[in-house]
């Protein structure tokens, strides 16, 4: 009964995965059309540099110190090398 399942499931393997390699044959002529395209990108000369500047972001929150109230605008400011300052710019009391 065992081999009789393995031989079933051999041939219906067979059946599935043999057809798709033949089709993948019969496109050879694309493979060496393809092949012909560069693979290699060359830049000469010193790489552009269009993003170094910081990019700021000017937010406002309201903050709660004792029984004040204050609403305080903060710049947040992302530096290229992945540094963030975080700043206080101004604080106005609400009540």
């Amino acid at each position: 009964m065992k081999k009789l399942l393995t031989t079933v499931l051999l041939f219906a393997s067979a059946v599935i995965f043999v057809p798709s390699t033949e089709a993948k044959t019969g496109n050879s002529n694309l493979t060496a059309n393809n092949a012909a395209d560069p693979q290699i990108n060359v830049r000469i000369g010193q790489p552009r540099r269009n993003n170094r500047r910081p990019r700021v972001v000017n937010r406002t929150r309201i903050v709660r110190q004792g029984f004040r109230t204050y609403r305080e605008t903060i710049q947040t400011r992302y530096q290229p090398n992945g540094r963030v300052t975080t700043r206080v710019i101004s604080r106005v009391r609400i009540r």
